[in-house]
């Protein structure tokens, strides 16, 4: 795993995005898994301009998120689809058909997550998995205690996390208390995984995560077994680290980090 401290959330968000770009140029037919949440949404803005300006292709691109709510329609405007054309899809020339979440108003509840497995498994799997990190080290809706081998399934949702996310829900009571997520070991089947975080609120919790024992009560700490994570940060996201002379002696001496230094 790789730490890459940036001085800024701004700064953060386009490295992110250009090593997303950069991933796709080199493969076309990259198969992304994507993430949702603020922070994300200024990386996305940025593969936008990225494809407005710089010609960056979707056109044979795939995606699949981390989650949905269970039993928002994908009208909803708090369902992860909604969010994911509204900030991405409908804006860049991917084919909504190639776009893939969990479907949240299903019938099947019990088989939804063993039908996002086979068709994350037929396309040949992800190739880079976009990550961020909850307050409480979730990444996806794999909240503390979610087995460290955990595949694609519905999960209740923590008081932390419903009181994070309610803001967004009019009353906040109407959030829905489930999700769907892929599991932990679904995210570490990645090829590559980029985490993205910002802000001094999440110093703790990512210091617990990359520097801290792997644990099920951090589920973000898992990425420590992937061999090709790297997880990018802003300097106020990065205060806790206690290595942090080390990463960034590391970023500028590594030979595959010269085109973004």
């Amino acid at each position: 795993m790789e730490v890459i401290i940036q001085p800024t959330a701004e700064a953060a968000v386009k490295l992110t995005a250009r090593v997303l770009g950069d991933a796709l140029r080199r493969n076309p037919e990259m198969v992304f898994g994507l993430a949702t949440g603020a922070t994300m949404e200024s990386v996305y803005a940025e593969l936008v301009r990225m494809h407005r300006e710089e010609k960056l292709d979707f056109a044979n691109a795939k995606t699949f998120n981390l989650d949905e709510y269970i039993g928002l329609p994908p009208e909803d405007k708090n369902s992860y689809r909604y969010y994911m054309d509204n900030h991405l899809f409908n804006h860049i020339n991917i084919k909504k058909a190639n776009t893939h979440l969990p479907d949240g108003m299903t019938n099947d509840i019990a088989g939804e997550g063993a039908r996002y497995e086979a068709a994350i498994k037929a396309v040949g799997g992800i190739d880079l998995q976009l990550l961020g990190i909850g307050q409480d080290g979730h990444i996806g809706f794999n909240e503390p205690l979610s087995s460290l081998n955990s595949r694609t399934r519905d999960k209740s949702l923590t008081p932390l996390t419903l009181e994070q996310n309610g803001i967004y829900f009019d009353p906040p009571e109407s959030m829905p208390r489930r999700a769907f997520t892929m599991g932990v070991g679904t995210i570490l089947d990645a090829r590559r995984i980029v985490m993205l975080v910002t802000g001094e609120r999440k110093a703790q919790i990512i210091a617990r995560a990359v520097e801290g024992p792997v644990s099920s009560m951090v589920t973000a700490s898992a990425i420590q077994f992937h061999t090709n994570a790297v997880v990018i940060l802003d300097e106020a996201a990065a205060g806790c680290l206690q290595g942090r002379d080390y990463y960034n002696w590391s970023f500028n001496n590594e030979p595959c980090w010269e085109p973004y230094r």
